[in-house]
This record gives structure tokens, sequence and C-alpha cells, in this order.
């Protein structure tokens, strides 16, 4: 499984791509918003710290024909390629917008997926990647874990070229179970990526060597 960082805060970014082998980002509004700055400020600095890795970029229209100019107009400003993603929610629109993007060469993902049907037929619509919600899901009583695996199995059942880009974690338990039934892909939060990598015992451990091997390290480097 690999990782998308799953902000648009750009000093968050900056230290996540120092260290960590982030795959690529991904936005919605709602992250957008939480930066209260315009796209047009925001996306350009992103991109800047992305490169040539993913970059998932949610679409605000509503309609399918103002989804494709939406998305046009960003690859063609920015100048994206291969590694852009417009994001695409699973509405009635949206599904018609996910072939008229495939066709004109703009690679989708479908997002704001909460069960196993939506993920295939956006699979079936041509979408690269489907992001079905853990967290939202467990909210409700519903089971997230249980749904992605039911999306991997089918993409696996039917040869599907789609991949699950599982989204909306709260806990590193999440994004534990999500790589243990097969997600292709999980974007996460700044804040349990840092979780994510570290332990308090890894600390510890640190701490044991540096006492340990201290003064007799001597070999010059």
């Amino acid at each position: 499984m690999i990782y998308l960082a799953d902000t648009a805060n750009i000093e968050e970014l900056k230290e996540l791509f120092y260290y960590f082998p982030i795959a690529g980002v991904t936005t919605n509004p709602t992250i957008i918003g939480m930066e209260q700055k315009p796209l047009s400020v925001i996306l350009p600095q992103i991109i800047d710290i992305v490169g040539d890795k993913m970059l998932h970029v949610q679409m605000i229209s509503h309609k399918a024909e103002d989804m494709l100019r939406e998305a046009k107009a960003y690859k063609a400003k920015y100048s994206l390629g291969d590694n852009y993603f417009a994001k695409i929610p699973v509405s009635q629109e949206g599904f018609r917008a996910m072939p008229m993007l495939k066709d004109a060469g703009i690679n989708v993902t479908a997002t704001a997926i909460f069960t196993q049907q939506q993920a295939l037929v956006a699979a079936r619509s041509g979408a690269d990647w489907v992001a079905p919600y853990v967290n939202r899901l467990d909210n409700i009583s519903s089971h997230g874990i249980e749904v992605v695996k039911h999306i991997v199995d089918n993409i696996n059942t039917y040869k599907l070229n789609t991949k699950v880009l599982a989204a909306s974690f709260k806990t590193v338990d999440q994004v534990h179970r999500v790589s243990m039934v097969g997600s292709h892909a999980a974007t996460i939060s700044h804040e349990i990526l840092e979780r994510l990598r570290s332990h308090p015992m890894t600390d510890m451990s640190l701490e044991w060597f540096e006492r340990d091997g201290k003064d007799l390290y001597d070999v010059a480097f």
C-alpha cells in the first residue's frame, strides 16, 4: 500500500515530503477551506511540492459538462501531466462526467464513496481510483474496513483497471486494517501519518543506542 497526504497545508506537506515516502497529495473543498486561501494561491504551491508524484484535485462543479471544463482548465493552466487526477463525486452527474473526462485524456478519482456498489459503478465508468470513506462509515455504525475489502475483492474478481484509495481516517488502526485487506493506497492526514510512523519504544531504543554506544563509535566518517 502506498501513502498519500490528505492535506493542503503547505508546511505540513513540506515536512512530510522531507522524510516520508509520500506518493502524492489529495485535496477537496473542505481541506482547501481549512487553509482559508483560494485555490489559485494554494494549488501552485502544492504542485511545486508534489513534482511528478500524484495530485488529486476535487472538482467543485455540479454538472458533468462543467466538471469536464473545470478539470481541463486546471490541467491546461498548470501544465499538469499524467500525475493529475480529477476527483469526481459519485453523483448522477459525476457518473456522467467520468467517461467524458477519460475520453478527454484526464485521469479520474471517484470520491465520496460509501458502498461497494458505488465503487463498482465508478470503476465501470472508467475511474482510475475509487476513494471509499472509512471513518465516516464507522461513524454511522457501518463497517468502513469491510466496505474497502469488498471493493478490493470486486476489483480482483472482475480484473478491473481501477485501484482503491482509502480515505477518511481517525486512527492508525484504521490505516493498518485497510492495508491488511488489500487497499492499494491510503490518503491520510498529517497527524495520522505522524502517529503511524512513530512509537514510544522506538524513541526509547534510540536513547539506549546512544547511551550504550557513547565513546565506542570511534571510526571517522
